[in-house]
């Protein structure tokens, strides 16, 4: 059962270990229902293996991930995703052969007991269908539907991997770099997608992009050589010293 009033996402003590580098290190953190928070940081300060640890990928060395309230530490990815987790990769990962819809389709039915009905086709699910084009026309690609989607662009394939977690209907969402390798016209596009999310869903975002993170997140985390390095407001992170210290060439270990 889900505890009420716990935090979305609560880690304690989070480590993962490479044979002897620490990825991520003792890290401890605490995500609020609703809230919008951004893990920024230098190139291989861990924050991708932090998602991994939290969507189930990776196994932690040691240490505990919450969702909830729940203990999902040892629970595989498919079990987290049945509890309200979803996420996106830095890479692109849908079906290039499928059309849009039917990428959605597959989506949606993933977490649903239909999947194991092997004989009906996915255009039979009328209530799946309605849902997947509501969510196209929130990102602007409803006209697009059944275009193919190795005949998108890149900016488009990412549009369409959003509205993937979006199906899912879930609760906690991890944005892997969402604006990576956009134009700045795609970039702004994604961001207002984000900002456009249900109050009530939970998001943390990997992004390089400081306007991005900016204005998207409420409360920033900076991770540094694989742990918590500062936290704070958009402002203070903004005129920390430290942070600058880390971005410009200044080596602190945390």
């Amino acid at each position: 059962m889900v505890e009420s009033g716990a935090p979305s996402l609560e880690c304690q003590g989070l480590t993962k270990r490479f044979g002897g580098l620490d990825a991520v290190r003792n890290v401890n953190l605490q995500v609020g229902a609703g809230e919008r928070r951004a893990i920024i940081g230098p190139n291989g300060a861990g924050k991708t293996t932090l998602f991994n640890l939290i969507s189930g990928e990776t196994s932690a060395t040691s240490g505990q991930v919450k969702i909830f309230g729940k203990d999902i530490t040892h629970m595989p990815s498919h079990r987290r995703a049945h509890l309200g987790l979803g996420r996106t990769f830095q890479i692109t990962n849908i079906f290039p052969t499928l059309t849009i819809i039917e990428n959605l389709l597959v989506a949606a039915v993933g977490l649903k007991k239909m999947k194991f009905s092997m004989f009906k086709p996915l255009v039979g699910y009328r209530d799946l269908h309605e849902r997947a084009l509501e969510i196209l026309a929130s990102v602007g690609m409803a006209e697009k539907a059944n275009e193919s989607v190795k005949n998108l662009s890149h900016g488009e394939q990412r549009q369409i991997e959003i509205t993937l977690v979006l199906i899912t209907n879930p609760m906690l969402v991890l944005l892997d770099e969402p604006t990576a390798g956009l134009s700045p016209a795609e970039s702004t596009m994604m961001t207002s997608i984000i900002k456009k999310f249900d109050p009530k869903i939970t998001v943390l975002i990997i992004e390089h992009d400081m306007d991005v993170a900016y204005q998207v997140a409420d409360q920033i985390t900076v991770l540094h050589q694989g742990c918590v390095f500062v936290e704070g407001t958009q402002k203070e992170i903004s005129n920390d010293p430290k942070v600058q210290e880390i971005y410009f060439g200044k080596e602190d270990r945390c």
